[in-house]
């Protein structure tokens, strides 16, 4: 593709949003968000906004999926004023959502009878590296497809790792990313609220542990915010929701599954992330997911002055 392609952005979520504002700075784009407000960051940063998925990707070249899950996913492509509607043959979807395989294959397999091109490319790294480029994104795509998407995700990219040539085997190595990430956050929680237990200072055990061994991208990360959901004033920033690792820890143990492949961590994590959601944290951030473990007004036996 000799001139830039003219690409349309579904979803403007916590990663759609900054991926959006970052391809309008070099490329043609068209947004669609069911929040007005959403739109408008985009049209402020260089594209344009429109009112819905088929009026975004009408005479696009390249639609990229932001959207939260599967459902959504084949609402944005097929339902009445879906993308599906305007899209050419050669058009290429790049799917961002983690679904899991087999949603992709089917996604791909419905496009494909239309001629359409999947470009299966989850990604991973959190908002602040998607609006930089800075973005981990594995890929399942044939090479037509992958050629077609290269403008767009080296844009987004800094690690753009080629899994397969179908859709789905982006989805399968996605699985595995969040099947660590999910642990971890996990294991975070828990050491957060052992150190609360013992009446130690959680900032303290944060700071001086993310530098160690025993550290983490995401106990670095998510530390700091279990600490500060414990500290006075309002929840921290959500960032990335609980319920996402609520869909995605369901999607790693339901393929592990059909591997015959036994998860005993991810399945321990996943009841976490569901007693969570089940205590009404599905809209906060998931560093919240420690207060499952810890609640706030709870004080350790150590801070009552009890050692037994």
């Amino acid at each position: 593709m000799t001139t830039a392609p003219r690409t349309a952005v579904i979803g403007l979520g916590a990663m759609g949003l900054p991926m959006a504002t970052r391809l309008a700075a070099h490329l043609p784009v068209t947004a669609y968000d069911i929040a007005e407000t959403r739109r408008a960051l985009v049209t402020k940063a260089g594209g344009s906004a429109a009112t819905s998925p088929a009026e975004a990707a009408e005479n696009a070249d390249i639609v990229l999926l932001a959207v939260r899950d599967q459902s959504q996913v084949e609402g944005a492509l097929f339902a009445k004023h879906g993308a599906a509607e305007s899209l050419r043959s050669g058009t290429t979807v790049i799917l961002t959502s983690t679904v899991g395989p087999e949603a992709a294959r089917t996604t791909a397999a419905r496009l494909a009878e239309s001629g359409i091109l999947t470009v299966d490319a989850p990604v991973s790294g959190g908002p602040v590296r998607a609006g930089d480029g800075d973005l981990l994104i594995v890929v399942g795509a044939e090479d037509k497809a992958l050629d077609l998407a290269r403008p767009v995700l080296d844009l987004l990219a800094s690690t753009l790792t080629v899994v397969g040539p179908r859709p789905g085997d982006g989805q399968a190595l996605k699985a595995i990313n969040q099947l660590l990430a999910g642990v971890h956050i996990a294991a975070a929680a828990e050491a957060v609220a052992l150190a609360r237990g013992l009446g130690l200072d959680p900032a303290t055990v944060v700071e001086s542990l993310r530098h160690g061994a025993a550290g983490s991208f995401m106990f670095a990360d998510r530390g700091p915010r279990m600490v500060e959901t414990y500290e006075d004033g309002p929840d921290p920033e959500v960032k990335s929701r609980l319920d996402i690792f609520v869909k995605d820890m369901g999607i790693v143990t339901g393929i592990a599954r059909d591997a015959h492949v036994p998860v005993p961590l991810a399945s321990a994590a996943q009841q976490l992330y569901l007693l969570g959601e089940s205590f009404g944290l599905a809209a906060h951030d998931d560093s919240s997911v420690v207060t499952v473990l810890s609640p706030r007004s709870i004080n350790s036996p150590a801070q009552n002055g009890d050692g037994r």
